[in-house]
């Protein structure tokens, strides 16, 4: 059985905004993270509104290998990713369904670093980041998460 747990959940109420650390978030399906920038895809142009925009998730060892195999140092927050795990390989959850604490949820697609974060951060993110990026995920029930929370693969 995969198994990891949250380190932490990162929102930004606007768009352009710094991610902030919360304790705490409430998950709605359809919807997204109450109070993040894409909650019911507000911070979406439609042109780009899309399946998997609910939540993002990204691995703590990837930020950590980041600066030791690329010397990057970038923060969490710094990613714009909503929740960050230990423990757990997000790609293998690609197209399976998983709960973080009491929430289900549904692993959509990779999320790939992007040319604004990299604009934002380490033009090297787009390499260093490759493949592991984070997950792109979907909500399935309605609940709140915390940090510490167990990621349980369904199997």
């Amino acid at each position: 059985m995969l198994r990891g747990k949250v380190e932490g959940i990162y929102i930004a109420h606007l768009k352009g905004e710094p991610t902030l650390l919360f304790e705490q978030a409430h998950l709605v399906p359809g919807k997204g993270i109450v109070g993040d920038r894409y909650y019911c895809q507000q911070g979406i142009p439609p042109d780009r509104a899309r399946e998997g925009r609910q939540v993002t998730l990204m691995e703590m060892e990837a930020v950590e290998s980041m600066l030791l195999e690329d010397g990057i140092q970038i923060s969490p927050a710094q990613t714009r990713r909503n929740v960050f795990t230990r423990g757990i390989a997000l790609n293998d959850l690609v197209g399976k369904s998983f709960y973080v604490g009491p929430v289900q949820l549904f692993g959509v697609r990779l999320c790939e670093p992007c040319q604004y974060l990299a604009q934002r951060t380490d033009p090297r993110v787009i390499t260093s980041m490759s493949h592991r990026g984070g997950l792109r995920a979907e909500i399935l029930s309605e609940g709140i998460i915390h940090i510490d929370d167990s990621i349980t693969a369904i199997t």
